[in-house]
């Protein structure tokens, strides 16, 4: 496990719980210490402890020895430099499996293409996780689940099956596309949601936004290929409700602080980690006018962000249309919202007695 951050540090306990031999790395010598000696991780995951067999280096060659496989929890914009500095070190067999949740700014790549690119290694290799995975929950052992993708069954069974436990059920699907993006996208959704949260607005409000929010997700990660059904599922929706809705997650706080009237250099200060949401806005938007996709939602975020809209006047659910619109659900088509509910409908059943509610993922 590369990355002893918050979600790194958990994932490295749900690996260690389930049986697996982990070693983690941690840049700082002090941190990985503390976890080797103290089993604990005092700067992200205060009051819980880790396993007892759970190994800490700040050493990435003993990390990385015989690794078959690879996770990486980097904040998104280091990740180009960190592989570089992994690659002399990793068995060329190995699977790499990424944990992150945003896109490289200056190339709009998602993070599977830049291990892809940077370590010249088959896709097939390649596994990305994503899911309403809030780490400290987790990290308390409270249940949930997450979905594996890979282009290759193969890859994204084996992962799966060593990525669960009795609190952590994975399922998978090969639809890579709309699982990275389902984890990116709902990052900018929750930073809407914190902004009215912040401003003071209710539930109305805050329902309207996340309903229409995962419309935009949808038309996005379609329109770059994805299926529709994987942003029903736990990488989409899952992980929507959970990122709007929880002041563990560091988008709707930054959101909140947002809409409190905090300026963004104050904002990006005051967050102890990377809040991925932030720095995922511009290239999202590029992208979406690169693929003619409106998603104004994410578009008055970035105005917030900018300064230019007072954090009060967002409404981007709301029509300012002359002529009334038909509700355009996830389907694409206006049916009084049978979509929303087969959605929820779909990611429940994923939980439920590992059901298969969403096709693309499967237990």
């Amino acid at each position: 496990m590369l990355g002893a951050g918050s979600w790194g540090t958990t994932f490295a306990k749900i690996l260690a719980d389930g049986g697996a031999d982990v070693v983690l790395w941690a840049r700082r010598p002090e941190l990985a210490r503390e976890i080797q000696e103290a089993k604990r991780n005092s700067d992200y995951l205060p009051g819980v402890n880790l396993p007892l067999g759970l190994r800490a280096t700040s050493r990435l060659d003993l990390a990385l020895a015989g690794a078959e496989q690879v996770y990486i929890s980097v904040p998104s914009q280091s990740l180009r430099e960190n592989l570089a500095i992994i690659a002399p070190h990793l068995h060329a067999q190995a699977s790499v499996v990424s944990l992150m949740k945003g896109v490289e700014k200056s190339t709009g790549k998602r993070m599977s293409e830049v291990i892809a690119e940077v370590l010249r290694i088959d896709p097939a290799q390649i596994a990305v996780i994503s899911g309403p995975n809030l780490a400290l929950e987790i990290a308390k052992e409270q249940p949930t689940a997450a979905v594996v993708s890979s282009t290759s069954l193969e890859t994204a069974q084996a992962v799966a099956s060593v990525a669960r436990n009795r609190y952590f059920r994975s399922f998978v699907n090969t639809d890579v596309i709309g699982t990275e993006f389902g984890g990116v996208l709902k990052n900018l959704i929750a930073v809407a949601i914190g902004i009215v949260d912040g401003v003071g607005y209710g539930e109305n409000t805050k329902a309207s936004i996340i309903t229409r929010g995962l419309v935009e997700m949808t038309d996005f990660a379609v329109a770059y290929g994805a299926h529709p059904e994987t942003l029903a599922g736990l990488a989409g929706l899952g992980d929507l409700i959970a990122t709007s809705q929880s002041p563990l997650s560091r988008n709707n706080t930054a959101g909140r602080l947002l809409g409190q009237g905090y300026h963004l250099n104050d904002v990006v200060n005051q967050m102890q980690q990377t809040t991925e949401g932030l720095a995922s806005v511009g290239p999202i938007l590029e992208l979406a006018r690169a693929m003619g996709v409106d998603m104004p939602i994410v578009e008055q975020v970035r105005q917030v962000l900018a300064g230019t809209l007072d954090p009060k006047d967002i409404a981007p659910h709301l029509t300012t249309d002359d002529e009334p619109q038909g509700e355009r659900t996830i389907d694409g088509q206006a049916q009084s919202g049978s979509a929303v509910r087969r959605a929820f409908q779909r990611a429940f059943d994923q939980l439920r007695n590992g059901g298969r509610g969403a096709p693309g993922d499967r237990p």
